[in-house]
């Protein structure tokens, strides 16, 4: 196994540990909702703190049920994924266009100039009189 394979292996090791580990240990099971997000644990302390606090705005769309707004939330992280993805892609060809190009022009350098292109039986490299059969 080569060293970024395991690399890899170790980091969706501790992926999947990260994802399962609160899960198994129970740690959300004294929690009405236990695995809420940011904003409704946020909501949750600021109303402790102050019970008659009003909120500055509200939200433009506010979804009909949360699976749609989990929906919504896996579309927008899934076209952010695909952005990201495009971008190194073709930055990555880029990178390995240009190596190309450079390994070409260095081999077109180092070769004789009387061989390049030169076919087995063909007419390169002979003389112009006998290049007209």
């Amino acid at each position: 196994m080569s060293k970024n394979t395991k690399i890899n292996v170790l980091l969706l090791l501790v992926v999947a540990a990260l994802a399962v580990l609160p899960l198994a240990l129970g740690l959300g099971d004294h929690k009405e909702e236990p695995f809420t997000g940011a904003d409704g644990e946020a909501e949750t302390a600021i109303t402790e703190i102050e019970p008659d606090y009003q909120p500055w705005f509200s939200p433009l769309y506010e979804p009909p049920s949360g699976e749609i707004e989990s929906a919504l939330f896996s579309l927008q992280a899934a076209l952010g994924a695909g952005v990201l993805a495009y971008y190194f892609g073709l930055h990555r060809g880029r990178r390995q266009g240009e190596q190309r190009a450079l390994e070409r022009e260095r081999e077109s350098e180092s070769a004789p100039s009387g061989t390049a292109g030169s076919v087995p039986g063909g007419t390169a490299g002979k003389p112009p009189a006998e290049q007209q059969d």
